[in-house]
């Protein structure tokens, strides 16, 4: 168990870091970020900040030396720098997990193997596995880059064969095809597993993305009780049967005919659990602090049904939003990220809207989105991979 008054340290430092980095030293640890960028939003508020690549010899030297155990906040760290921190400190989650969940051609394997359904698909690293692929899973497809893709980046619809082709083209790398499948609704769980392996889940919550890249997240999902008692037992086996230690996003599709389909898995906190922060009696990231240091998890009972409202670059294109708007509505929480420059699509914030149901938080969040000019999409049946 490592106590407050110690050093955390965590790789990456974008807004999930900077939670991290709020929860951690308020709960009285001291906190070192790696992160290349000098402006990085975790790194300016962190006890130290190491500017390097996420490979430097160097900073991975003092970043073992200054902490007692380490994190990553997102999970595109090379797996080899935290097996090499793994000989000196505690890291969590560890390297083995990180390297399945980016990966999305061995974690689909990983989600099957361990007998829990996903979309049909296929590797594609020649245009030669693309013949075959598209021989057994056909149209309508997603081509998706095998590693790094995120927020929509990296996959391409396609109808035809000859557009597959294309595609293949312009990712340049190693893909995956995956059928399209039909949506009633997308859920996420977000869950902690301790390394007792004591696991605490917050309930599922219901994810409306717009161009690739979630919108709003309402908890309670508006799903039937025994739905999200399976999403929640296919979270736990899936933390399980990774040995997982640390906070644990999954992602899975209802769908009419299939029921529920995994579709990813994210070791970290999970974007769709920010509505924690002002919902629920222990937040993501006070649970990524409490796995990281060996202390007993939080109840993440809910406190109030919630709307999380995400807030992208493309809201300052006329400069800053009218924040006094969005802050006149009863029930709803702002939280900014401290990132310098606002780029479309590019996550700055996000809004939390609380209200006494999950239809009514889900109403706040359309008057809080319309207030600063985001666009918001009403869940409904789509095709989506």
């Amino acid at each position: 168990m490592i106590h407050p008054g110690a050093t955390l340290g965590v790789i990456g430092g974008g807004q999930l870091g900077r939670m991290f980095t709020v929860r951690a030293r308020e709960m009285g640890y001291r906190v070192v970020v790696l992160d290349p960028d000098i402006g990085s939003p975790a790194g300016t508020i962190a006890d130290q900040h190491l500017a390097a690549q996420y490979d430097d010899p160097t900073a991975l030297e003092q970043l073992a030396g200054a902490c007692q155990a380490v994190t990553t906040e997102f999970e595109n760290v090379p797996a080899g720098v935290l097996d090499r921190l793994a000989d000196r400190i505690a890291v969590r989650p560890s390297a083995a997990a990180v390297a399945i969940a980016q990966d999305r051609i061995l974690e689909k394997r990983f989600i099957r193997d361990h007998g829990f359904p996903t979309a049909d698909f296929h590797p594609v690293a020649s245009a030669a596995d693309l013949d075959l692929a598209w021989q057994r899973i056909g149209s309508p497809a997603l081509l998706k880059t095998s590693r790094l893709g995120y927020d929509g980046k990296g996959q391409v619809p396609v109808d035809t064969l000859d557009e597959a082709a294309e595609a293949l083209r312009h990712l340049g790398r190693d893909c995956i095809l995956e059928r399209r499948v039909d949506l009633e609704r997308e859920i996420s769980v977000v869950l902690a597993r301790g390394a007792d392996g004591m696991i605490a889940c917050y309930p599922p919550g219901e994810n409306v993305h717009v161009r690739g890249i979630l919108s709003t997240t309402t908890v309670p999902a508006r799903v039937s009780p025994a739905l999200a008692t399976e999403a929640l037992g296919i979270a736990r086996a899936l933390a399980d049967a990774l040995e997982y230690v640390g906070v644990l996003g999954v992602e899975m599709f209802m769908t009419g005919t299939e029921g529920l389909l995994v579709n990813e898995l994210a070791p970290r906190p999970h974007n769709s659990g920010h509505y924690t922060l002002d919902a629920c009696v222990t937040d993501q990231f006070e649970q990524q602090v409490r796995a990281l240091a060996g202390l007993p998890l939080g109840e993440t009972r809910l406190l109030t049904p919630a709307t999380m409202l995400n807030l992208l670059g493309d809201l300052w294109r006329d400069g800053a939003p009218p924040w006094d708007r969005l802050l006149a509505l009863p029930g709803v929480k702002l939280h900014l990220y401290g990132k310098r420059h606002a780029r479309p699509g590019r996550k700055m914030g996000h809004a939390t809207c609380l209200a006494a149901s999950a239809e009514a938080a889900a109403a706040l969040a359309r008057r809080a989105a319309q207030a600063v000019g985001a666009v918001t999409a009403s869940p409904s049946p789509a095709s989506s991979g």
